[in-house]
């Protein structure tokens, strides 16, 4: 029996206001997914408009909104990852227009809307296909629902998302022929810049772990220190996906790279950094480190390809608890609308799931940033509403000015971007007819405010205990992790030659593992951080055992340039030996 005292639960954290609306630095790409977008959008609605049928662009549109997935792979991945958003969204509209031909009953068709809003985030999240998620998908599928249908419909519906789907697939694929290793560039581009960062502010010592000194020093240089890991962590899964090839070897080396400047900054140039960064924009030969000879520090990359992921069911389990909150609060959002007596409960529904976020603080942030984005964006459609109603033209060419800039502003700060999606939305609803500019406002702000309101509440209610005993597992992982390799450090340094190889071998793999293992740790502690009434967190003990990790990687990465030193200087000897 456990002596161990019951720890009460900490209280609610503080909700950020001000700090969840600031502006961020807009993404690299940015204006990858606006082109796109713009690019899959146009054709099918300009031919729709020609054809006089713009009633029927909910359904291309479906398709051509997948154009938005996707960007951050590299483009052997990126096939298959768009083939299966454009299967999934036609698998959602075909679950909505099946339901709606069936029934015109609101309150089942919300259940449905939000019972396929819970499948579409756990998915979403276990594959981790996004941005933008499953909002876009849950925004198509819960719109359709409560679009009049018979099942004579449904394949003609089906095949325009599809051929669109498809148009978009292209898209998606065409600047591969421009610049075919344009995402794993730009992953260790970003990976180089953050180590060379965190490099250049650290208040500590050789091995990057803080002492003592100014409080805001110390903070800074832990949020750089993890902001890189993550970054290094997400490069390593790019280059995971893409092909082998000799430009991803080269990459590769740069990680290796990024790496090494990560676990010892004291020992790394970040102008060095930076100098490799700019030179991987455009199509130019990627640079090699002078002080690489071989693939020595690649090795275990096969081991770590031949890993992979875990099985899907096992990354669904950890996403039951935000599941489940997704349909609670989905469907409670919705059936307070139409208590509300609101026409488009979808817009309720819609809101809800937007929210629904990694903990409950973060899940705070995104409702106040919907509803300050939401609320804006209907002043934005009242100023845009009698340009669009000047023509049917007019209305498709709004449009797609609006969807370029939802993803142009939305990495900079999901509420700018909302300003954006707004309008687009109401606007959506008059493809079919003119609406009243009005009436469409009021529901839409108080759809707004429903289902944020209903959706946090929801998000409060289904507590998520199990975030503590995940966090106590990832720091047993990283514990396990950081023997593994001080064990590896401790035979290689007893036996450092004649045979330096083998060490290598199984130091890089286990290595590896432990820098994956500490981002799994800091994204852990940070999701369990923002949830609310559970057991108090271990925080000294995620401290220690990130600082340990470190340490351990700081002597890994002089370990590894050891032997690296070591195989040259033998090499050397034996061709010396040789020479006639």
């Amino acid at each position: 029996m456990s002596s161990a005292t019951p720890r009460r639960p900490r209280p609610p954290a503080r909700l950020p206001l001000a700090g969840a609306l600031r502006l961020g630095r807009p993404s690299d790409i940015w204006f990858k997914p606006a082109l796109s977008v713009v690019a899959a959008v146009a054709p099918p609605n300009l031919t729709l408009l020609a054809l006089d049928r713009l009633d029927l662009a909910m359904y291309t549109m479906a398709g051509s909104l997948c154009a938005l997935y996707a960007h951050n792979r590299p483009y052997a991945a990126r096939a298959r990852a768009l083939a299966w958003v454009v299967l999934g969204m036609t698998g959602g509209l075909a679950v909505a227009l099946l339901a709606a031909s069936l029934t015109a009953n609101a309150v089942v068709l919300v259940t449905v809307g939000a019972l396929l809003a819970a499948v579409q985030k756990a998915l979403c999240d276990a594959t981790r296909v996004g941005p933008p998620g499953n909002v876009v998908l849950t925004f198509i599928s819960s719109a359709t629902l409560f679009m009049p249908q018979t099942p004579e419909q449904i394949p003609g519906h089906l095949g325009l998302a599809l051929a669109a789907g498809a148009w978009a697939w292209l898209i998606g694929m065409a600047p591969g022929r421009v610049r075919p290793h344009g995402p794993e560039r730009r992953a260790t581009a970003q990976a180089l810049n953050a180590a060379a960062y965190a490099a250049a502010h650290r208040p500590g010592d050789s091995a990057g772990t803080p002492v003592a000194g100014p409080a805001a020093a110390r903070e800074e240089h832990t949020r750089a220190r993890a902001a890189a890991a993550a970054a290094v962590h997400a490069a390593w899964q790019t280059l995971l996906w893409a092909r082998d090839s000799e430009p991803r070897r080269a990459l590769q080396r740069l990680l290796v790279r990024a790496e090494v400047a990560l676990a010892a900054p004291a020992d790394s140039d970040p102008e060095r950094l930076r100098a490799w960064a700019r030179q991987l924009r455009g199509t130019g030969t990627v640079p090699r480190p002078d002080d690489l000879v071989d693939d020595d520090e690649l090795l275990g990359l096969d081991a770590t390809l031949a890993v992979g992921q875990p099985p899907l069911w096992r990354r669904l389990g950890p996403l039951a608890p935000l599941a489940v909150r997704t349909a609670l609060g989905c469907a409670l959002a919705g059936y307070v609308a139409l208590a509300l007596g609101i026409g488009r409960p979808y817009w309720a529904l819609v809101t809800a799931a937007s929210l629904y976020q990694a903990n409950v603080t973060l899940t705070w942030s995104r409702g106040l940033q919907r509803v300050v984005g939401n609320l804006v964006g209907v002043l934005a459609y009242a100023a845009l509403v009698p340009l669009a109603h000047l023509h049917q033209a007019a209305l498709v060419l709004v449009c797609l000015a609006l969807n370029f800039g939802a993803e142009a502003l939305i990495s900079r700060n999901y509420w700018l971007g909302s300003v954006c999606v707004t309008p687009m939305a109401l606007l959506i609803t008059e493809f079919a007819r003119h609406q009243d500019a009005g009436e469409l406002i009021t529901e839409r702000v108080v759809d707004t405010l429903v289902g944020a309101l209903v959706g946090f509440a929801a998000a409060v209610a289904v507590t998520n205990r199990r975030a503590g005993d995940r966090l106590g597992q990832a720091l047993t992982a990283a514990e396990r992790a950081r023997e593994d390799v001080a064990l590896l450090l401790a035979g290689s340094q007893q036996h450092p030659h004649p045979h330096p190889h083998p060490a290598p071998d199984a130091l890089e793999p286990a290595r590896r593992s432990l820098a994956a293992a500490l981002v799994h740790l800091r994204t852990t502690a940070d999701a369990a951080a923002g949830e609310w009434w559970q057991r108090a967190l271990p925080e000294e003990r995620v401290m220690a055992v990130e600082q340990a990790g470190h340490r351990t990687l700081a002597a890994t990465a002089r370990r590894q340039k050891l032997l690296a030193r070591t195989a040259v200087r033998d090499t050397s000897t034996e061709a010396e030996a040789t020479r006639p």
